[in-house]
């Protein structure tokens, strides 16, 4: 579990009995944190976990983003006083991205560290947020500023919980698979390209091989990047100005909808320095608005975009750095771009 030991992420239906082989052995207590909006979740996940001899307690936390505040961190450290969770014991954390990062930084804060299993019941958590061990929660000078690298004994996605997402959160959530397209795994476009509406569904016909093939691309850039320091940074690719328009929107504005812009823009930065064909930066686009995602943002935004990128944890000191594409998955880094090449490319995304 620490120092980058390797752990299973089960892509599946009917999986809830892996739980038990997750945890591994010498786990009694387990704390379930769970988003407080999915009981019908939760209470099987308990289930499982109590048939398998575990002594169970379910922990509500608030639903999306308002669960990733420092209120909400100290309290679950109190609960897990209360519940008399050892080094030994376990977090199973149970919902989308928020509750997952809360729950995993919980569990990497509790006791300098116990043994966590994630549970993401969204694209969006399953695809990015409960792979690879990142952890933290939200301040209100930005996003995730505060958390810690702890990557979990495993990961269960249950896809049949997505059937419960709505269609909007869906549809966010799949700006991270077809990221992982751009960035690695073409063929992800070409299911997409080939049935968009089917893509925008939760039950369509390429549902599990989508998720599949963006688990695997986050997987494998994370493993490398274990011997290849950095390598992960390619993940952040669109997450740039992505996190500069959730911040000025005071995190209200989904995720995958704000990546989707960002990676039109680190499209146009390709473009505008020479290094991105103009058939691959307008297939951004394209991939994108057949499943209904955004593409652009206020023109008149750019000022406190651009002051909102200056915190941005990609920042080196007052040097930004983009991902950017050489090509189809062949991402590069961009260093300490103009201010005008920056504002040029946000005018061919701007409205």
């Amino acid at each position: 579990m620490r120092g980058g030991d390797p752990y299973d992420v089960v892509v599946g239906t009917g999986g809830l009995n892996e739980l038990a082989g997750l945890l591994g052995d010498g786990v009694r207590t387990v704390a379930v944190v769970h988003a407080q909006g999915l009981p019908e979740i939760a209470r099987p996940v308990c289930g499982a976990l109590e048939q398998a001899g575990y002594v169970t307690h379910a922990v509500p936390v608030p639903d999306g983003e308002a669960a990733k505040e420092i209120g909400v961190l100290a309290g679950l450290w109190s609960r897990f006083a209360e519940l008399g969770v050892t080094r030994s014991d376990a977090v199973v954390g149970v919902g989308g991205g928020a509750t997952t990062d809360l729950a995993g930084f919980a569990a990497a804060s509790w006791l300098r560290g116990v043994k966590s299993v994630l549970v993401p019941t969204t694209l969006l958590g399953m695809v990015d947020a409960a792979v690879g061990g990142k952890t933290g929660i939200n301040i209100a000078e930005g996003k995730n500023l505060v958390g810690a690298f702890h990557p979990p004994a495993g990961v269960l996605c249950e896809v049949t919980t997505l059937m419960t997402m709505s269609h909007e959160d869906y549809i966010s959530g799949l700006a991270e698979v077809i990221k992982a397209g751009f960035i690695a795994d073409p063929t992800i476009l070409d299911l997409i390209e080939d049935d968009p509406e089917g893509a925008a569904e939760p039950g369509g016909p390429h549902t599990r091989e989508l998720v599949e093939r963006a688990v695997r691309v986050k997987a494998d850039v994370v493993s490398t990047d274990l011997k290849e320091s950095g390598l992960r940074e390619i993940l952040n690719y669109g997450h740039t100005l992505a996190h500069a328009i959730e911040k000025v929107e005071a995190y209200r504005f989904r995720h995958g909808h704000a990546v989707a812009i960002g990676m039109v823009y680190a499209a146009e930065l390709g473009r505008l320095t020479g290094r991105l064909e103009d058939a691959v930066a307008d297939r951004h686009r394209s991939v994108l608005t057949s499943v209904g995602l955004p593409t652009s943002y206020g023109a008149e935004a750019w000022p406190a975009l651009r002051e909102a990128m200056r915190l941005d944890k990609k920042t080196r000191g007052a040097r930004l750095r983009f991902v950017v594409l050489d090509g189809l998955a062949k991402p590069g880094r961009l260093e300490a771009p103009d201010e005008t090449l920056l504002e040029s490319a946000y005018r061919r995304v701007s409205r």
